[in-house]
C-alpha cells in the first residue's frame, strides 16, 4: 500500500493533510500550495504511480521528508480504516482530509449499466463518508477539518451525467449532515468548482459557451480552488457545513 522511505514524527505543530486523488489536476495543485504553507501531505493515488511519486520528489525536494506516498482503491471500503491508520502513523496525527478522488463520466439515461452506478456513488459518496468516519477519531485529536470536492452541477445537474450529479448531491448532504455530526470538534465545508479543468473532447464552441455564462466572462484555474481550501483550513475557524462555489457566479446565471 505505502511506498515511502521515512517515518518522521518531529514535526509536532506541523499540520498534516491527506488528499485523495492527489497526482493530478486540482488534486496536485493543493498539494503543492498547502505544502508551501508549510503543512506535511500525505498523497493517495490510485492508479498514477509515477505521476505521484514525481510530485513526491518535487515537493521532498523543497522540505525533506515532508511527503509520503500511499496507493489505494478507494471502492474497497474495507482498506479506508488503513489508509487513514497509515497516514496517521508517518507523522503522528491528521489534521485535515480533503475528500479530492472523484470518477466523471457521462451516464446517458437507458444506457446506464450497475456498474457505472456503483463506481461514480463509490468513488464520489461511499468512500468520502467512510473514509470520514474512519479519520474522525484523529480528527477530533487536532480539531481538524474534512474538506470534499463537490461541483456546482451538485445543484444544477449536467445533462448526460445524472449518475454523477446524483452522487456529488449527495456529497454537499454529507458535508452538511457531518458538519452537523462532527461539531464542535471537527468542522466539515465543500468547494464546489465550476469552469476550471475542462472534461476531455469538450470542443471550444462549448467551452466558450459555458465561460460566456459566468459573471466574470473567464475561466478558473486549479489555484483557485487551492486557495479556497488553504482559505477553509487556516481562517475558517467559524466556517462549517457550507458549500463554496468558485465558479465565477456561473452557478447564479439560470
Amino acid at each position: 500500500m505505502s511506498d515511502n522511505l521515512f517515518n518522521n514524527n518531529n514535526s509536532e505543530n506541523t499540520k498534516v493533510v491527506l488528499i485523495t486523488g492527489a497526482a493530478h489536476r486540482i488534486g496536485a495543485t493543493t498539494a503543492k500550495l498547502l505544502h508551501q504553507n508549510g503543512m506535511n501531505i500525505v498523497l493517495h493515488y490510485r492508479g498514477s504511480r509515477e505521476q505521484a511519486k514525481a510530485l513526491q520528489k518535487e515537493l521532498n525536494n523543497e522540505r525533506e521528508n515532508s511527503v509520503i506516498l500511499i496507493q489505494a482503491d478507494l471502492h474497497i471500503t474495507n482498506g479506508l480504516s488503513a489508509l487513514i491508520e497509515e497516514s496517521v502513523k508517518a507523522w503522528g496525527r491528521l489534521d485535515v482530509l480533503i475528500n479530492n478522488a472523484s470518477s466523471f463520466y457521462p451516464t446517458k439515461m437507458g444506457k446506464a449499466t450497475e456498474d457505472q452506478w456503483d463506481d461514480l456513488i463509490g468513488s464520489n459518496l461511499k468512500a468520502p463518508f467512510f473514509l470520514s468516519q474512519a479519520a474522525t477519531p484523529h480528527l477530533k485529536k487536532t480539531n481538524g477539518c474534512i474538506i470534499n470536492i463537490v461541483d456546482i452541477h451538485a445543484e444544477r445537474p449536467l445533462k448526460t451525467f445524472p449518475i454523477y450529479s446524483m452522487a456529488k448531491a449527495g456529497l454537499v448532504m454529507m458535508t452538511k449532515s457531518l458538519a452537523c455530526e462532527l461539531g464542535p470538534e471537527i468542522r466539515v465545508n465543500a468547494v464546489a468548482p465550476g469552469a476550471i479543468l475542462w472534461p476531455e473532447n469538450l470542443d471550444e464552441v462549448a467551452k466558450q459557451r459555458i465561460v460566456s455564462r459566468t459573471f466574470l466572462k473567464r475561466q478558473g484555474e486549479p489555484n483557485d480552488i487551492s486557495k479556497t481550501i488553504l482559505y477553509l483550513i487556516k481562517d475558517a475557524g467559524y466556517v462549517t457545513g457550507q458549500i463554496i462555489a468558485v465558479d465565477g457566479g456561473r452557478s447564479l446565471n439560470s
